[in-house]
């Protein structure tokens, strides 16, 4: 799985004029990408990397100060643009597996104490929001690191 996590001072996402997630203090916007590998165990190892990663205001993460998160579904993460001009979509996972990983992920987070608010998975979503910083990171947990992160 990846995750482009920013740190945010404000974000939202709508779907058809409708706002569906937002977060109108410093915490995090992160966009989830699934691909055709990815577990459980996956997901739960992202999530907790997303809750820990240390990008906020002194150093700290949202665990530590209990800031808010913001999580969209991102299924272009997995883009494959070597070859040619249009993107593949072959490493994305398709919807049916997509949708409950990313979900196992929300899950997880919440499970953990976080604050979450999510879009709408499979919808086309407008999100808008201020980076702060910039700070942008790219987080990618596979089966590997999942066994690594759950051991420790």
């Amino acid at each position: 799985m990846r995750a482009v996590v920013q740190r945010v001072s404000r974000a939202c996402v709508s779907v058809d004029g409708e706002v569906v997630g937002r977060i109108d203090e410093p915490g995090l916007a992160v966009l989830v990408g699934v691909t055709h590998e990815d577990t459980t165990e996956v997901a739960a190892a992202l999530a907790r990397k997303i809750h820990t990663v240390r990008i906020l205001d002194g150093e700290r993460s949202a665990e530590d100060i209990g800031a808010p998160l913001l999580v969209i579904s991102q299924f272009t993460l997995y883009a494959d643009t070597r070859k040619g001009r249009r993107p593949s979509w072959h490493p994305a996972a398709p919807g049916k597996v997509a949708e409950p990983l990313v979900q196992a992920v929300v899950d997880a987070l919440r499970a953990a104490g976080a604050r979450v608010q999510t879009g709408r998975f499979g919808a086309r979503m407008q999100v808008e929001l201020v980076n702060d910083g910039p700070v942008t990171l790219l987080l990618e947990v596979d089966s590997t690191t999942a066994t690594v992160a759950t051991a420790q």
